[in-house]
C-alpha cells in the first residue's frame, strides 16, 4: 500500500474537498445566481458528500468539519442576507456553524454505535435536525432539503399527509445510503464494486425506499388538480417594485401613486377584480395612529389622500402597514405599540385587521433585552424595527357574489417570512380560511434567487392545507399558486406590475397536515433520539461486560468440561 496515498494530507484534501462539494451541491440544489429555478434533482444526492465526511473523521475532528461545512454552505445559500445588514449575514453564518459542529458528532456516533446500518440512524438524525432548526425564536426554515422539490409537483403532494417533512424524507435517503456504499470504497477505482456489495447486503432498504417513492408519485398523480367545478376568486395583486421603508416622505407619496395607478389599471381591466392586495407594509405612514392622533401633519395628510382613494373603490382593498396605537401599559398609563399588521378596507372603513404573530428574530423583535443588553442597543441604533406579536390567527371575510365566485371569501393573511412556517398557515385553515394571501417584502435583498427561495416555501403552504393561495410582493415573486403547488401565473420581478389571477376557493376536505401538523417532524426528533440513547447504553453494557472476567470452574464441574 502506497503510504502517500494514505498521508494526513490527502486525507485533509479529499475531506476538504467533500466539504467543498458538499456547501456547492447544497446551494445549487435551490434557486441561486446559476439556476434561476435550482437543480431539484441535485437535491437528492446533495448531502452524499456531507455523509461520506462524517464517516472519514475522528468524532472530535467532526465538530470542525461540520462547523466549516455550515459556515460554507449558507454563505453561498444565503449570500444575499448581507443586502439587509452586514450582521444579518453574519448572524445567519453563525448560527449555522454552531448548528451543524454540532449534529455532525451525531453522525459519526451513529457510524460508531451501529457499525452496519449507521446510515439509517444518520438519515433520522438530518431529518430531526431540519425539522428542529424551524422551532424557536432562531427558527429559520431556509435550506430545508424538501423545499428543494418545489416545481416537482406530483413528489410534493405527500406534503398534504406529511407536510414538507415527508419530502425531506424521500429526499434525504439517498444521500445517506450512497454516503454509506462510497465510504465503503478505499480508492476511485473500487467505487463499482464497493456499491454492488453494499446493495447485495442492504437491498431491503434501497427496495422499501423505492416502493414508498413510487406510492408518493402515484399519490401525487392521483390527487392533483381537478378544480374546473370549484368556485373561483379574481384577486388582483399589486407589485410597485420599491422597498416602501427606503426612503422618505417624498418617496412615501410617490409610491401611494404607483400602488394607485396600478390599482387602476388592474380595476379597469376584463375581468375585474373581487379584491385588490397591496404588499407588506405597501403604504409606511400608520394610518391608524395618523387618522386618530394627527401628531405629524405631513403624514396625517398622505393618510388623509389614501382613505379618500378608497372611499371610491367598489371593490374591498388589503394592505400592509404598521399599526400603531396607544394601548394600556399594565401600570395604569399609556404607550405606543406597533405591529406588522394587514388591513382590509371596504371603502375607506376599516373592517378587520390582522397583527403578524411569527416575527423575524434580530430584524423585527428581540425579546432578550436584559439578558443582551449590548446586542439590544447594537439593534436599535441600527434602526430595527421592534413590533409587538399579534395574538390572533385572524380570518377576513368578504362578500363576492359574482356567477362563478365563492359568495363569501374567507382568507387569511400571512405576512412575508411566517408563510416559510408550515404550522401557521395550518392555523388559519383551521380557523376557517378557504384561501391564503400573502403579502411579502422582498425587495431589500436586491436578488431574485431570495425571492425565488421564499416561493419554494410558499408553494407548500398551498399543498400541505389544499388551498390556493396568492401572494403580492413589493418586488417579486408576485404569483397565484393552485391548491396542488402549481404556480398559474407570475408577476415579472422587479418590475411595475399588476396581476389579476383566478384561483380555486376549496372549502372542505382538510388534509392529514392540517389535522395533524408536524407530527413527521416529531416523529424524527423521537427517533434519532431514541435510536443514539439506546445505541449508547447497549455500547455501555457491551463494554462492562467485556471488562468482567469470566468465571473459573471448579472441582466436579471441571472436570466433567475436560471430558
Amino acid at each position: 500500500m502506497n503510504p502517500i496515498a494514505n498521508s494526513p494530507f490527502r486525507r485533509f484534501v479529499v475531506n476538504l474537498g467533500l466539504a467543498a462539494l458538499g456547501m456547492l451541491l447544497f446551494a445549487l440544489s435551490f434557486p441561486n445566481p446559476l439556476v434561476e429555478k435550482g437543480l431539484p434533482l441535485a437535491a437528492w444526492v446533495a448531502w452524499v458528500p456531507v455523509f461520506l465526511l462524517a464517516g472519514r473523521v475522528s468524532l472530535p475532528a467532526s465538530i470542525l468539519w461540520g462547523a466549516l461545512y455550515g459556515c460554507g454552505a449558507y454563505s453561498l445559500f444565503n449570500y444575499w442576507m448581507g443586502a439587509f445588514h452586514p450582521m444579518a449575514g453574519l448572524i445567519i453564518n453563525a448560527i449555522y456553524t454552531v448548528y451543524l459542529a454540532l449534529v455532525f458528532p451525531l453522525l459519526r456516533l451513529a457510524r460508531i454505535l451501529f457499525p452496519r446500518r449507521f446510515y439509517l440512524i444518520q438519515w433520522a438524525i438530518w431529518l430531526a435536525y431540519e425539522y428542529l432548526r424551524t422551532l424557536g425564536f432562531l427558527g429559520y426554515p431556509y435550506g430545508i432539503s424538501g423545499y428543494s422539490q418545489w416545481e416537482i409537483i406530483p413528489v410534493i403532494q405527500v406534503a398534504r399527509l406529511g407536510g414538507v417533512w415527508a419530502v425531506c424524507a424521500l429526499v434525504m435517503f439517498p444521500s445517506a445510503w450512497l454516503g454509506a456504499a462510497l465510504g465503503e470504497a478505499d480508492r476511485p477505482g473500487a467505487i463499482p464494486g464497493a456499491l454492488a456489495g453494499f446493495f447485495r447486503r442492504e437491498w431491503a432498504s434501497a427496495l422499501c425506499w423505492g416502493v414508498c417513492l413510487c406510492l408518493a408519485l402515484g399519490y401525487g398523480i392521483r390527487v392533483r388538480g381537478g378544480y374546473e367545478d370549484a368556485p373561483h376568486a379574481r384577486i388582483a395583486l399589486i407589485q410597485h417594485n420599491t422597498d416602501p421603508w427606503r426612503g422618505d416622505m417624498d418617496e412615501y407619496r410617490q409610491n401611494l401613486r404607483v400602488l394607485s395607478r396600478l390599482s387602476d389599471e388592474a380595476l379597469r381591466a376584463d375581468p375585474k377584480p373581487d379584491m385588490v392586495v397591496w404588499s407588506e407594509t405597501a403604504f409606511v405612514p400608520r394610518i391608524y395612529w395618523h387618522d386618530n392622533y394627527r401628531d405629524d401633519q405631513e403624514s396625517w395628510a398622505l393618510v388623509r389622500e389614501l382613505l379618500n382613494y378608497l372611499s371610491w373603490q367598489e371593490v374591498p382593498f388589503v394592505l400592509g402597514n404598521d399599526d400603531a396605537r396607544l394601548e394600556g401599559d399594565g401600570r395604569g398609563g399609556w404607550e405606543r405599540v406597533d405591529y406588522n399588521a394587514v388591513l382590509l378596507f371596504e371603502g375607506a372603513e376599516l373592517r378587520d385587521l390582522y397583527r403578524k404573530l411569527h416575527l423575524v428574530p434580530f430584524t423585527e423583535y428581540f425579546p432578550y433585552e436584559r439578558q443582551f443588553p449590548m446586542i439590544y442597543e447594537a439593534l436599535v441604533k441600527a434602526d430595527t424595527h421592534f413590533w409587538k406579536k399579534g395574538k390572533e390567527a385572524v380570518v377576513f371575510s368578504v362578500d363576492v357574489s359574482r356567477p362563478g365566485g365563492p359568495g363569501t371569501l374567507k382568507f387569511s393573511t400571512p405576512i412575508c417570512f411566517e408563510d416559510t412556517f408550515g404550522y401557521l398557515s395550518r392555523e388559519f385553515v383551521r380557523n376557517g380560511a378557504e384561501l391564503i394571501v400573502n403579502l411579502t417584502n422582498d425587495a431589500w435583498s436586491h436578488s431574485l434567487p431570495a425571492q425565488n427561495q421564499h416561493l419554494t416555501m410558499a408553494v407548500f403552504r398551498a399543498v400541505e392545507n389544499n388551498r390556493a393561495m396568492v401572494r403580492s410582493t413589493a418586488s417579486g415573486q408576485t404569483c397565484g399558486i393552485n391548491p396542488d403547488g402549481r404556480v398559474i401565473a407570475l408577476a415579472p420581478p422587479f418590475t411595475e406590475s399588476w396581476l389579476t389571477v383566478e384561483v380555486p376557493v376549496l372549502t372542505g376536505g382538510t388534509t392529514l397536515y392540517t389535522a395533524r401538523g408536524d407530527y413527521l417532524g416529531g416523529f424524527f426528533v423521537a427517533l434519532a433520539a431514541a435510536l443514539l440513547i439506546l445505541g449508547a447504553v447497549f455500547r455501555i453494557l457491551f463494554n462492562i461486560k467485556k471488562l468482567i472476567p469470566p468465571r473459573k470452574e471448579t472441582g466436579s464441574s471441571a472436570r466433567r468440561s475436560f471430558v
